[in-house]
């Protein structure tokens, strides 16, 4: 009889056990709250300037998600609370990240715009030379200064364009440089024919 007891005991609280497992729900607070600091994150431009931030709590959101899947709700609970404070942490370091890409940027435009100077100098002591390229010199001279006032103006807005947009004048600043190095070279000598005979 007494073994009869325990068992009961023994089954009923496995039961209960079970029953516990069975009814346990999903953190649906927890990840609305992290899908909530994700959204946020997103928002303030977090996948631009706190890229790395945003792809790390990115990937713990993604294991919550697994783990909810497999019905580990404890794991997923505890993932979904990291994941919101990932996503917290890549909102916050949106600012110190714009600061360096306009810091970049400006310094990227004021490059190109010291490189453009120094080729303009250049082309003036070819000038002479020049008469072949000389629509085509005007045309990305005028190109160029456009550009690089847009590229000045973008740098308040979206400092990261304004990057892109320096990177994009070196190209012209290469070609210029490359066709004024080669008119600027001195002509190529003739060998004398009488002395290629002996």
């Amino acid at each position: 009889m007494k073994h009869f007891k325990y068992s009961v005991s023994l089954m009923m609280v496995l039961a209960l056990v079970l029953v516990f497992i069975g009814c346990s729900k999903p953190p649906e607070v927890e990840q609305k709250a992290a899908k909530a600091a994700m959204d946020a994150a997103v928002t303030a431009g977090a996948d631009k300037y706190a890229a790395a931030d945003l792809v790390a709590a990115k990937k713990v959101w993604d294991a919550a998600e697994a783990q909810v899947k497999d019905k580990k709700y404890k794991e997923a609970k505890q993932a979904y609370i990291d994941a919101k404070a990932g996503f917290e942490k890549a909102a916050g370091a949106v600012e110190a990240g714009k600061k360096a890409v306009t810091d970049e940027a400006t310094a990227a435009v004021a490059a190109m715009e010291e490189a453009w100077k120094g080729v303009e100098a250049a082309a003036k002591k070819v000038e002479k030379k020049m008469k072949a390229q000389k629509d085509a010199w005007a045309a990305d001279a005028k190109a160029f200064g456009d550009n690089l006032k847009a590229a000045k103006e973008m740098i308040a807005a979206d400092a990261a364009a304004a990057k892109a947009k320096a990177g994009e004048l070196k190209a012209v600043i290469d070609k210029w440089e490359a066709a004024i190095k080669e008119l600027a070279a001195p002509p190529a000598k003739v060998e004398d024919k009488t002395k290629a005979k002996k």
